[in-house]
């Protein structure tokens, strides 16, 4: 049975990073896979230039993984917590609504604000009334940098309790998170081409194949 499903990305790329080897993985299995953008390199702290270079290199890295359709909100990054909640949480849950997904994909929340924001959003637009009740399975991404950033044991730790095979699909994942030619950093940088790499073989071989993708399931019906 062919499933909707809805990655929410607080940032262009975060959906890559997170979850680009399983959004190609679905795609490829015929699934219906749209991504929701919330935030981005908006005016006041950069310019809306740089706004539209990160648009253009995640409609690439879309293509490239075969998402079937994108939305962005356009809030500026870090002033997500700026917006009044329930305005946030109604426009995630207005893209719930419209979507009907089966499954659902969120940021862990970790050290970037917008991460945090975000996902409290979502775990209300998600929750199992209304339109959440289409809901089967809602699981969190991490992202390299922001995720691994954490305090232990003072903040949320990632511990992943999902992990999907990407081992047919890593390398769409690496050749979609190099569209993100203005967001990934040289070795040895957090979000470098090495360093996705790496954490995908960790997590492959954690769970005893080559590559994976780690996510913490929050809610699953069967």
């Amino acid at each position: 049975m062919k499933k909707r499903i809805l990655v929410i990305a607080p940032h262009p790329d975060d959906e890559t990073l997170g979850a680009g080897g399983t959004i190609a993985k679905f795609s490829e299995q015929g699934h219906q896979v749209t991504v929701l953008v919330v935030s981005g390199h908006l005016p006041p702290l950069y310019r809306r230039e740089d706004y539209e270079i990160t648009v253009k290199e995640a409609k690439r890295a879309f293509a490239m993984l075969g998402v079937a359709e994108s939305r962005f909100l356009e809030i500026p990054a870090t002033m997500i917590g700026d917006q009044p909640v329930h305005v946030v949480n109604g426009k995630i849950g207005d893209v719930i609504k419209e979507v009907a997904p089966q499954i659902v994909l969120c940021p862990f929340p970790d050290r970037h604000i917008d991460h945090r924001v975000v996902f409290e959003s979502v775990m209300v637009a998600a929750r199992p009334v209304a339109a959440g009740r289409s809901i089967e399975l809602l699981a969190a991404y991490e992202a390299l940098s922001e995720t691994h950033w954490n305090a232990p044991h003072i903040e949320p730790n990632f511990v992943p309790n999902w992990v999907v095979d990407i081992t047919g699909q890593m390398s769409r994942k690496l050749g979609a998170v190099s569209c993100y030619e203005s967001q990934i950093p040289a070795f040895p940088g957090a979000r470098s081409i090495e360093a996705v790499n790496a954490l995908a073989t960790f997590r492959g071989t954690q769970a005893g194949f080559a590559f994976g993708e780690g996510f913490h399931v929050i809610r699953m019906i069967g």
